[in-house]
């Protein structure tokens, strides 16, 4: 893998793919479909569960801040093992869109960190939320997730 080299751009179709997931499952959640299948699917494609330690803290834990399993991110995505999830991808969004942001390329990983915005599917009102996104070069030869930092913005009283 020492001869693969990401770049920005690489970053950028990543988050694009990870946004389309996200409101691909909300989509095929009320469609009646098979949501679940396609957010294991998008945990298997995007994350590197299957190849190394992955450090997520997903925007809407509290009990659980800490998803180091498989599992544990299904669970945070679609609901399930975890009591406090309803299911984040579920929601569901009309649209995610990644907004300013710096982006910092190391031949083989890369980390991004920045706000993006969830737009849900009954409103027009974007939630914004602040991430950072760790990625390395997976097997596979396309970046994979090993962190995923998120969280709502502080507010002062």
């Amino acid at each position: 893998m020492s001869d693969i080299s990401i770049t920005k751009q690489d970053v950028l179709d990543a988050q694009k793919s990870w946004a389309d997931g996200i409101v691909d499952i909300g989509r095929i959640f009320l469609a009646n479909g098979d949501y679940k299948t396609r957010a294991s699917q998008h945990i298997k494609d995007l994350y590197a569960y299957d190849e190394s330690e992955v450090m997520f803290k997903p925007t809407l834990a509290s009990e659980v801040p800490f998803r180091k399993t498989y599992d544990h991110a299904l669970s945070y995505f679609v609901g399930g093992e975890i009591p406090e999830d309803n299911g984040f991808a579920i929601r569901p969004w009309s649209k995610i869109r990644f907004g300013e942001q710096q982006i910092v390329v190391n031949a083989t990983s890369a980390t991004a960190m920045g706000n993006y915005f969830f737009t849900p599917l009954d409103s027009d009102d974007e939630m914004k939320v602040e991430f950072t996104f760790g990625y390395l070069v997976g097997k596979e030869g396309r970046l994979i997730i090993i962190l995923h930092h998120s969280s709502i913005p502080y507010q002062s009283k």
